[in-house]
């Protein structure tokens, strides 16, 4: 795949950056479960539910903002302002928002061939995210 340099990524809608960047997240998801250990598959996606919801990525977004180059932290603001009606019944629109803003990035940074970097964001996230107190709520 040819990847696109920063100006063509930044004519993408945040949205449709989202889009892109919600199977990233959730590929990398199911990638780190699997590493993890063999599971039967039901465990591994209701795991996986724990880590992909809104509220877990809304924490993420707060994680990651003091780790982000002015760059990526344009681009999560985008994603973070962008409007959608579908919000979800399960999230507060704060939540979905910041969510959609780390989505956005993760497309954006999927489009650009920045794999590296958008690994060392998620392993920042899983490392630091307080998966516990979401267990609780999710």
């Amino acid at each position: 795949m040819d990847y696109m340099n920063e100006r063509e990524a930044n004519l993408y809608s945040p949205l449709t950056l989202a889009f892109l960047g919600d199977g990233v997240y959730d590929t990398l998801v199911r990638e780190y479960l699997l590493v993890q250990g063999n599971k039967p598959v039901g465990r591994l996606h209701d795991e996986k539910v724990k880590l992909v919801c809104a509220e877990y990525q809304s924490e993420a977004y707060g994680l990651i903002l003091d780790e982000l180059s002015e760059q990526e932290l344009s681009v999560l603001k985008r994603g973070r302002n962008s409007v959608s009606g579908n919000v979800p019944k399960h999230a507060e629109t704060v939540q979905y928002r910041r969510a959609t803003a780390v989505e956005c990035l993760f497309g954006y940074l999927w489009l650009t061939g920045q794999h590296e970097r958008l690994y060392s964001l998620f392993d920042f996230i899983i490392k630091n995210n307080n998966r516990e107190e979401v267990e609780n709520h999710g």
